[in-house]
């Protein structure tokens, strides 16, 4: 029987990965009482998908996480979430792209999905705190707690983690948020784990395995393709210069794939669903100097005060831009110190100041004065 710790019991997300794998190790090293727990979001196979099922949600998976467990000598349980997953985040996945925006799925998996999940079986289970993998760091600034970048720069998972509310950054830990991506891989190697140190990242999205989501739309949204083919491609002055595959099938900023043709390259700088078109344009014609963010969620500070200076960020490993924001209703408009390409509406904004995270949202629309 495994004693009761002093330290406290803890809860940790092990998706069989080096990050939730030596976040686990290293929290039993220092103590605490770990419950090691394995969430399975998605059978990649029902899907119709070509390639073999990977990432967090495989079967090898889950075996290493439990492997760990087994030889660490603390407990590992299997949680099937794949309704509670199912049902939100791969139909808002869908909603969005039929709506001609550019969804983050994993930002509104951890928002709504996971930490819930976590904190459900966390009290189930009498764990105190959850913990996770990320590289993130949690800080208090007058009675409120807020996410902080992580050590390693390019590792930092802050602006996934925007949306979590103060009653689950209360329950949180994240043990990697001091220690860069070479530190873990060595803690890795030391713990014994020489395979585990070599263990390749994934970048996909953990129902998309072979990252091709317009076949996962066209899989899981019946006859869309056929609705939707012979869309027209416009330019800035309406002219239809060429036809496309659907709408729903194009990114803000995409360049690849729109077909040959053109004297210069094309970038997709609008989409229009009503009309199934899609508008391509230059480079210069990406350009925005303001946008509107929905759906906000204060950390640092409890609200947005008028004229609030911000390194906004609107995508992942974006450098991020100085903004101005200005309160709109229960919205923000972000009015941005210089230019910037490429906002998709979907994607998520970030505030930081300095490290820290002010607020995060949803990019509703951008602008250009």
């Amino acid at each position: 029987m495994i004693a009761m710790s002093k330290k406290g019991r803890v809860l940790v997300a092990m998706s069989g990965g080096i990050d939730s794998t030596v976040a686990a190790m290293m929290l039993h090293e220092e103590g605490y009482e770990v419950v090691g727990i394995t969430m399975k979001t998605w059978d990649y196979a029902s899907a119709g998908g070509s390639k073999k099922e990977t990432g967090c949600c495989s079967l090898d998976s889950i075996n290493d996480a439990r492997q760990v467990a087994v030889n660490m000598g603390f407990h590992h349980f299997i949680v099937d979430i794949r309704e509670e997953f199912g049902d939100y985040v791969i139909d808002n996945f869908v909603e969005e792209y039929i709506a001609g925006r550019t969804p983050n799925p994993c930002v509104l998996c951890n928002t709504h999905i996971k930490w819930s999940a976590l904190l459900k079986r966390a009290d189930a289970m009498d764990c105190e705190f959850i913990a996770t993998g990320h590289y993130a760091v949690i800080k208090e600034h007058l009675n409120r707690k807020f996410i902080s970048k992580g050590k390693d720069e390019r590792k930092d998972q802050s602006y996934v983690l925007w949306g979590l509310s103060q009653s689950c950054l209360d329950r949180s830990s994240f043990p990697l948020g001091g220690f860069s991506k070479p530190e873990i891989r060595q803690m890795a190697k030391d713990f014994g784990y020489d395979e585990l140190s070599k263990k390749p990242e994934s970048y996909e999205i953990c129902f998309v395995p072979d990252n091709d989501y317009r076949g996962f739309l066209k899989r899981r949204v019946q006859g869309l393709e056929e609705s939707l083919k012979g869309g027209k491609f416009i330019n800035a002055n309406g002219d239809i210069i060429g036809t496309h595959d659907g709408y729903p099938f194009y990114t803000i900023g995409q360049r690849k794939g729109l077909g040959g043709g053109f004297l210069t390259p094309k970038f997709v700088t609008e989409i229009i669903p009503d009309t199934n078109t899609v508008v391509l344009g230059e480079m210069d014609d990406l350009i925005r100097n303001g946008m509107e963010v929905g759906q906000v969620n204060m950390m640092k500070y409890a609200e947005i005060t008028e004229g609030m200076e911000a390194l906004t960020q609107v995508r992942y490993n974006d450098s991020g831009v100085m903004a101005s924001l200005h309160p709109l209703g229960e919205n923000v408009f972000v009015e941005f110190l210089a230019n910037v390409r490429g906002i998709a509406p979907g994607q998520s904004a970030v505030f930081y100041e300095g490290d820290d995270v002010i607020g995060g949202g949803i990019i509703r629309s951008s602008s250009l004065k």
